[in-house]
């Protein structure tokens, strides 16, 4: 399923708010610039039916393009995150939840973000993914367990930020 097709909004955290205009603001200054240079310097060599460099070029310009409009629709249907005073303490978009391994007694540290921002080495998880899933609308204390192809995790909800 392609998420950025889909006309439903998309919740983004304010950081992921930021990181997508920055994207597109780079791509749109900085790295167009980049490939008409690139192109013009390749065209500069001659015939350009066998230039790779001109092929390379191209090629990127294309990639390039097509994330600008992907990133332009993203923005389009995207809404700002904005918790209110009564979800403080339940798992939500945007919360910062401690999660501890009921076998292994490990304690795990994940912000709910969207599918956009997700990001599991900066201990970003989508609202999507089983453990987001899962956690979604509990609180402090609650226990759940999380099926992955893996097998079954059993957590407690530590801390809700």
């Amino acid at each position: 399923m392609d998420h950025i097709e889909n006309t439903d909004e998309l919740l983004l955290t304010k950081d992921g708010l930021e990181k997508l205009e920055n994207e597109l603001s780079h791509l749109k200054t900085v790295k167009r610039k980049e490939i008409a240079d690139r192109i013009k310097e390749a065209i500069s060599y001659g015939d350009i039916t066998d230039n790779a460099e001109y092929e390379d070029a191209k090629n990127e310009q294309a990639f390039i393009e097509g994330r600008i409009i992907t990133l332009e629709k993203m923005l389009r249907r995207a809404r700002l995150l904005e918790k209110s005073e009564d979800e403080d303490h339940h798992v939500s978009l945007g919360s910062t939840v401690k999660l501890k391994d009921m076998d292994l007694n490990d304690v795990y540290e994940y912000t709910i973000v969207s599918t956009a921002e997700a990001d599991p080495n900066q201990k970003k998880i989508s609202n999507e993914s089983p453990v987001g899933k899962a956690i979604i609308g509990h609180t402090i204390g609650d226990e759940i367990e999380v099926k992955v192809p893996a097998g079954t995790f059993k957590y407690r909800i530590e801390a809700v930020n």
